[in-house]
């Protein structure tokens, strides 16, 4: 895009961490926002500070694993209103083995993090094909080129995200019109700190200072992308370093997620997670013992 300032953004998750940062980034360049998240606090205080930047911010709660309340919040701003930038930053993780993931969890994330992105995309398509200029941007994942250990849902959801927005700029892009897929290593947000996010009271991994980025880097990233129409864009070292890994050499990635960091015993299978949103934890026979977790972005 050539002219950011006037036009008008719509940032999901735009309460804290990613989606927080990009928001107040565009706003910085003189974009008018539309932003959502489930927080009321956290997006109330993002609104906040978007106005004071001198643009017009407008805000609306909402729960996005419900597609219902999706449709109705996209009718409500954008029935008769512009739109030249669309971006979906809203996201959920749960960590530990697929089997011990309660079906609400893992569901959860995967229509978060995957089924929202995909219909607030194609409801808002027609919106953004008629503007002179548009550009779409979804926050995705290094796991959403390369697989990790723990995060099944999550990965998936990922790797389904960059599929989407990749196959979307093969269909759509034009000289007006491009599409991102941001894919950021570990940055420090609400999700990789793990706020009241360990499910069964355990340890969690640490993920150390040197490994990680800040939120508002990669609101830059995202910024640079929708000026230059990047399609695939990695964020830090590990995130590119995990791809080149992946792509040179799958069955070496696959070896290292598989044998290559710990010793694993026999996992002793917990009772079935289908029952309804049944929570029940899981006993492992080796060092990382009760590491499930949710969070946010």
């Amino acid at each position: 895009m050539k002219v950011l300032r006037g036009r008008t953004a719509f940032v999901t998750g735009a309460a804290s961490g990613i989606g927080r940062a990009i928001a107040l980034r565009l706003a910085r360049e003189g974009v008018n926002l539309v932003l959502t998240d489930r927080s009321a606090d956290g997006l109330a205080a993002t609104m906040r500070d978007a106005q004071a930047l001198g643009v017009s911010a407008t805000s609306a709660v909402c729960d996005l694993t419900r597609p219902a309340d999706i449709s109705a919040m996209l009718e409500q701003h954008f029935a008769d209103a512009p739109l030249h930038i669309l971006v979906n930053c809203a996201g959920l993780t749960w960590f530990g083995h697929q089997h011990s993931a309660p079906r609400d969890m893992w569901q959860d994330v995967m229509a978060v993090n995957l089924l929202a992105p995909m219909q607030i995309t194609t409801e808002l398509l027609p919106r953004l094909l008629a503007a002179d200029e548009a550009h779409i941007v979804n926050v995705a994942s290094m796991l959403g080129v390369a697989p990790g250990r723990k995060l099944v849902a999550y990965t998936a959801s990922k790797h389904g995200l960059v599929g989407f927005t990749m196959a979307m700029r093969a269909d759509y892009h034009r000289s007006y019109f491009g599409l991102s897929a941001i894919c950021p290593g570990f940055v420090k947000t609400p999700m990789l700190a793990l706020e009241g996010a360990c499910e069964t009271g355990g340890s969690h991994p640490t993920i150390p200072d040197w490994l990680s980025t800040t939120p508002d880097h990669i609101a830059e990233v995202a910024l640079d992308a929708i000026r230059r129409d990047r399609g695939l864009v990695l964020v830090t070292a590990a995130a590119k370093l995990l791809w080149w890994l992946n792509r040179l050499s799958p069955a070496l990635l696959d070896y290292l997620n598989r044998e290559g960091w710990r010793q694993r015993g026999r996992i002793d299978p917990a009772p079935p997670a289908g029952a309804g949103s049944d929570r029940a934890a899981i006993t492992l026979q080796d060092a990382d013992q009760r590491q499930d977790r949710r969070a946010r972005h």
